[in-house]
């Protein structure tokens, strides 16, 4: 039921209010006594968060809704109420004809597979602990939540006062971004900073060819920087000065090398480039991987010595502030980088660069098809792990070939430090698919 992000999918198909009303029990029967609940801003929301609250107080759980806020906010409200768990009602990056539902755990990081497990085993089993008529649980709706974020990224990150930044929104809840950078005294100017849970603007995913005009208005308007949105705010990517959209791979090295000193460690997916380990390598870090995911990143920054942990994708977690991918905190942060490099373009054209190619195929049999792969890369190649779908690696480079958490897509990324190398291995892991593909089909 869970994925890498929770549970998401299209609404009045695998997201339903019934749904959302036994996830609320299943919390509630699984010991958590108060609940801070979240959303995004999508016309979904407000029907899923009544069942969410419903099947919580229908236990005798007590529910502390903060609202429409990035999930990242809400995580960190976990922690400030001294709740038990919280829930995010959104579908993050996804359409908007979609919507999910995400569960925090008490220390506000992603509740953790056995966890999901847990819960799923509760809704299948419908096994709720009911209570009676006067023992229902208390409902509050709790303000401030974005004021405490916002107070604690100007208090924790040492923002420039005069740099200009473009802040994309793209018709989602990170309007905190824009506040703490014009508060802390930036030229912040947003963009698609409507909340319309429709996203009208672009696409919710903030990939380079979604983010095209953001590109276009920071060139023209001569700002230091770009930073946008995913719809919930938990991501964060960037555009330089030159109106360039930054590679999730540069960024992850440069946050990385930002907070490491000779000895710590780096929590990185699986799919991150080459680029990070050999960029902490020169200070004397080092990186580990996890399989793809945040909640799997924020589990191993729990780890002695693991400072940081990043996402291409991304998803950036400052664990001594929070387990939760925080976009608002990686704007502030990125802020600074530049208010002290002077050029983000400069900076990102200093570090090396590998040739990746990441690319997804539709498909609604993801699970069969890489388990064919991994027959097939098996019988073929020497070096192949498992930790998340398949990472096969050669003398010239790497692909792996994944299940998406959250789609029904079959991820494929190759790597090599030729431009040749990495086309001929991504064009091999395509051809596994390919032929995996053919073989489920047939």
């Amino acid at each position: 039921m869970f994925g890498t992000s929770g549970v998401r999918g299209r609404v009045g198909d695998e997201i339903t209010a019934a749904l959302a009303l036994d996830i609320g029990r299943a919390l509630v029967t699984d010991g958590a006594e108060s609940i801070v609940l979240g959303r995004d801003a999508r016309e979904s929301g407000p029907t899923l968060s009544r069942a969410v609250s419903a099947g919580v107080t229908e236990c005798g759980g007590d529910v502390i809704d903060v609202g429409v806020q990035p999930t990242p906010t809400v995580a960190r409200s976990v922690v400030r109420e001294g709740a038990d768990a919280g829930v995010v009602v959104t579908a993050s990056h996804n359409p908007s004809p979609d919507n999910g539902i995400k569960l925090w755990a008490a220390d506000g990081r992603a509740f953790d597979e056995d966890a999901n497990a847990r819960i799923t085993k509760l809704i299948e089993t419908g096994t709720f602990e009911l209570v009676a008529w006067d023992e229902l649980g208390e409902y509050r709706r709790q303000g401030g939540a974005r004021d405490h974020h916002e107070r604690v990224l100007r208090e924790s990150v040492d923002i420039p006062d005069d740099l200009s930044v473009v802040v994309d929104l793209g018709n989602g809840v990170g309007r905190v971004t824009a506040d703490a950078l014009h508060a802390a005294g930036c030229d912040a100017k947003t963009l698609n900073g409507q909340r319309d849970g429709r996203f009208p603007g672009r696409p919710s995913e903030p990939t380079a060819a979604n983010c095209e005009t953001a590109c276009a208005v920071v060139e023209a308007t001569d700002a230091d920087l770009g930073v946008v949105h995913d719809g919930d705010a938990d991501r964060m990517m960037a555009i330089d000065e030159r109106g360039r959209f930054v590679s999730g791979d540069a960024l992850l090295a440069l946050f990385a090398r930002r907070e490491v000193k000779a000895g710590d460690r780096v929590a990185v997916p699986v799919d991150t480039s080459l680029l990070v380990a050999d960029v902490l390598a020169d200070v004397g870090a080092d990186v580990t991987y996890t399989p793809v995911g945040d909640a799997y990143v924020a589990a191993a920054t729990t780890e002695p010595d693991v400072v940081f942990g990043g996402e291409p994708s991304g998803a950036w977690i400052w664990p001594e502030q929070t387990r939760c991918p925080d976009g608002p905190l990686a704007a502030c942060t990125l802020a600074a980088i530049v208010g002290a490099e002077g050029s983000l373009a400069a900076t990102v054209d200093a570090l090396p660069g590998y040739p990746i190619r990441r690319d997804s195929v539709r498909t609604e049999a993801k699970r069969a098809i890489v388990d064919r792969v991994a027959d097939l890369a098996g019988e073929e190649f020497d070096d192949v792990s498992t930790l998340d779908g398949i990472r096969v690696g050669t003398d010239a480079g790497w692909f792996l070939v994944r299940a998406s958490g959250t789609e029904p897509l079959v991820r494929l990324t190759a790597e090599a430090r030729d431009e040749a190398d990495a086309e001929g291995l991504f064009e091999t892991a395509r051809d596994l698919i390919d032929r995996a593909a053919a073989d489920h089909s047939g």
